[in-house]
């Protein structure tokens, strides 16, 4: 699982990166970037297929909504930031689609966390 918790964090910060560097310049988010966002959805969608794998065959969490409250929720934040960022054609659209990779990154450390919790007992 942490494989995948970095594959999904290091993808999430490059375009993170990107969008930064476009906010600076004053420029709108430009298709490739949203194509970016599509990788970064699949590896959150090969988390996704993981963690169900892994929890079928036994693995526990101590707090099981959260984590899964926090990876289904991961995957809508870019879709919504993507729509949002391709509906609003300005350079503020690069700044909702690095608010969007951050969030991203911060339930990515989150969930890594709620994975590693041991259940009490």
């Amino acid at each position: 699982m942490l494989v995948l918790t970095v594959a999904v964090a290091t993808l999430a910060l490059a375009l993170g990166a990107w969008a930064a560097v476009r906010l600076a310049r004053d420029l709108p988010v430009i298709l490739r970037q949203l194509v970016a966002g599509g990788a970064v959805e699949v590896a959150l969608l090969g988390q996704v297929a993981a963690a169900v794998a892994l929890t079928a065959s036994g693995h526990a969490l101590a707090e099981p909504l959260t984590f899964w409250g926090y990876l289904v929720f991961a995957l809508l934040i870019l879709p919504g930031a993507g729509a949002w960022a391709f509906a609003d054609r300005t350079r503020w659209s690069s700044a909702v689609l690095l608010v969007g990779t951050i969030t991203v990154v911060v339930m990515e450390l989150r969930m890594w966390q709620l994975w590693g919790q041991v259940i009490p007992g």
